[in-house]
């Protein structure tokens, strides 16, 4: 028996990318960064070594997570690997990706004029971290977000 499990959590690289197959269905593309903490041989003190992650979402669900993702937002993803390779331009490729299963955001409130759901609205979980420390930002009504029930995995 094999598991094929990865749960990451760490901050977008890029702004999501969200485009369709010829059959019509969604794919969105986003990098994440996961740091990962070592000791400094010569300093001796603990470093951050960053890990990007590539990561892809399938289905109207990608649609509707990429309305809430930018650069920067901080999430919590768990999914599968895969591995793909492919030749262009003569050249042999490859890379290890996650294919997200769910996806918890974990920011909070107003980003760059982008909205970000409140505490508990996820996708596949319950959880969202504490607000970072920072001046508080003056209170408004989310906007109004077309989200059906047919959007929601669970």
């Amino acid at each position: 028996m094999s598991i094929n499990r990865v749960n990451i959590s760490g901050n977008l690289t890029r702004d999501p990318e969200l485009r369709a197959t010829a059959s019509g269905t969604q794919v969105l593309s986003f990098g994440v960064a996961v740091n990962d903490r070592r000791r400094n041989p010569q300093t001796g003190e603990w470093e951050d070594y960053p890990n990007f992650v590539d990561c892809t979402m399938f289905g109207t669900r990608a649609e509707a997570v990429n309305r809430y993702l930018q650069k920067g937002s901080k999430v919590a993803i768990e999914g599968k690997l895969r591995y793909s390779s492919w030749e262009r331009d003569g050249q042999r490729r490859s890379k290890l990706e996650v294919i997200v299963d769910e996806i918890e955001f974990m920011s909070r409130g107003q980003q760059q004029g982008g909205y970000a759901p409140d505490s508990g609205a996820s996708y596949g979980g319950g959880y969202s971290a504490p607000a970072p420390h920072a001046a508080p930002a003056p209170v408004q009504a989310p906007p109004a977000v077309d989200v059906y029930d047919e959007d929601i995995p669970f």
